[in-house]
């Protein structure tokens, strides 16, 4: 149940929308809602997906960032070169704690940083022969590499560099897999075009190098992980369950990925998603092409992992839904202490979200086991089949935000007054200094795995220790230290 009656949603959106000139307002009000369970489509309430407004303080990133940093950089035995200037290639390097098993510089390369490191003269006369010198090094410098992708970034596509010719040539000298992406961070919008863009690399250039290779021996139970970047290791977290429940995962994308791996995945019988926003293109083209069903699943909080499992089971025959159930019987006494330590010092407290991805929705279960209510969410880069499923999640007439500006997520929460908000690290600090507990929810804030039921134990650890930190009684959010002051003016008059 809201906190807030719809009345009283669309009151505060329409207070905070009042500060910008009639042009941007009529182009902001489209971007906010108060849920509404009556409706099946959010298109007829919220408009996602656009081209954010100038000169306000958007947070999201670019096309780069969604290719670079989250679909192919996880891979770990591939090479991603940054191809431009050397700052997207440092600052979209080691971000996001993808965790791998491997040895840095000889067979993983996740967290290192190959780059073209573009000056003025590429700019002029161009980098293709600079690209394709940078590739033999490589081979030269690394060559238990597996591949390599050419990251585009906003130069290349400026200048016009012609990385396909280079990769087709690279992958005949070399014999490995060099897949060109033109992920440059002008396209689209936001980093969901990334997403798209390397999704359609991997279907060109490197899905189908094993289609006719049968030696891979395969089972009926042959299962891939997509879309889960194993962030503080989650996909580690969740594949546990996986292997528990009788099921054998062939490939994990791309969180401590390989190429065979993606290069083995039309070889299995069910794709299940994690992330839906970033991998549904893929997992949409394999069903088409290969005949592969898949799921959109959730690991977050036990209720909701139950949930997952005996739906996963339910592609399966009977002895993988029993095993599903004892998987989950295994747990439950470990969740139920969980729940009866934390749930009483977190009962009734309120969340504000904000983040990218999959989570401004599939983490909201998860609060919920622990009896705390979200009370508002939302996208920096959703589509609208991504609020589709938010809106059933979220309580009605719920705030709902999508590309949520700095100013109207300020005011928004020194309106609804929040005792927790889960962000970004770009609002970290900004909500920190106003006296607000926060967790960084795109990274786990340097903690996880936060997947499955061992995850949720770690998830409602942080929530406790963030909330019931001491220091906050140092610090006053706003709206306190207004009415502590109100109390002593009253006081003195």
């Amino acid at each position: 149940m809201s906190v807030m009656s719809r009345e009283e949603t669309e009151a505060l959106i329409n207070e905070v929308l009042e500060v910008y000139p009639a042009k941007a307002k009529k182009d902001r009000a489209k971007h906010l809602t108060a849920n509404d369970h009556e409706i099946e489509q959010s298109k007829k309430c919220i408009t996602s997906n656009k081209k954010s407004l100038p000169g306000v303080m958007t947070i999201r990133g670019c096309a780069y960032a969604g290719s670079r940093g989250v679909v192919w950089g996880p891979i770990k035995d591939m090479i991603h070169i940054s191809h431009g200037p050397v700052g997207c290639g440092q600052y979209s390097r080691s971000g996001r704690r993808n965790y791998y098993i491997g040895t840095t510089g000889v067979n993983a390369f996740v967290t290192m940083n190959f780059t073209s490191d573009f000056q003025e003269k590429d700019i002029v006369f161009g980098g293709d022969k600079k690209l394709a010198k940078l590739i033999e090094e490589i081979e030269q410098l690394f060559p238990l590499n597996k591949g390599i992708s050419i990251q585009s970034e906003c130069p290349i596509g400026l200048i016009g560099d012609d990385i396909e010719a280079v990769a087709k040539k690279s992958t005949a000298a070399t014999g490995k897999t060099v897949v060109p992406v033109r992920c440059e961070g002008f396209r689209g919008v936001s980093q969901s075009l990334g997403h798209h863009i390397a999704n359609d690399a991997i279907r060109d250039w490197a899905l189908d190098k094993r289609d006719d290779d049968n030696s891979f021996q395969t089972t009926p139970y042959d299962v891939a992980i997509i879309g889960d970047y194993n962030i503080g290791g989650d996909a580690w977290s969740s594949r546990i369950l996986l292997e528990e429940m009788g099921l054998r995962v062939v490939a994990q994308w791309s969180g401590d990925g390989t190429i065979s791996e993606m290069e083995l995945t039309p070889k299995v019988k069910l794709n299940l998603v994690h992330c839906y926003r970033s991998m549904n293109y893929i997992s949409r083209h394999m069903e088409e092409k290969y005949g592969i069903p898949w799921m959109e699943y959730n690991f977050f909080g036990p209720t909701k992992t139950d949930e997952s499992l005996r739906k996963i089971a339910s592609f399966f025959d009977e002895s993988i839904q029993k095993k599903a159930e004892e998987v989950i019987a295994k747990y439950k006494a470990e969740y139920d202490s969980v729940i009866a330590k934390y749930r009483p010092r977190l009962e009734g407290k309120k969340v504000m979200l904000y983040i990218g991805g999959l989570r401004p929705r599939h983490v909201i279960g998860a609060y919920e086991d622990l009896g705390m209510e979200v009370v508002g969410t939302g996208y920096e880069f959703a589509h609208n089949d991504d609020y589709d499923r938010t809106i059933k999640e979220m309580g009605n007439a719920t705030l709902i935000y999508d590309d949520v500006t700095g100013y109207e997520f300020e005011e928004f929460v020194k309106k609804i007054k929040p005792d927790l908000i889960g962000s970004g690290v770009k609002e970290k600090y900004i909500f920190q200094k106003m006296g607000i507990p926060f967790r960084q929810m795109h990274s786990w804030d340097y903690s996880g795995p936060y997947h499955g039921y061992d995850g949720f134990a770690i998830f409602a650890r942080d929530m406790d220790m963030t909330l019931n930190n001491p220091c906050w009684k140092q610090i006053q959010a706003p709206w306190k230290a207004d009415a502590a002051e109100e109390a002593a003016v009253a006081a003195s008059a």
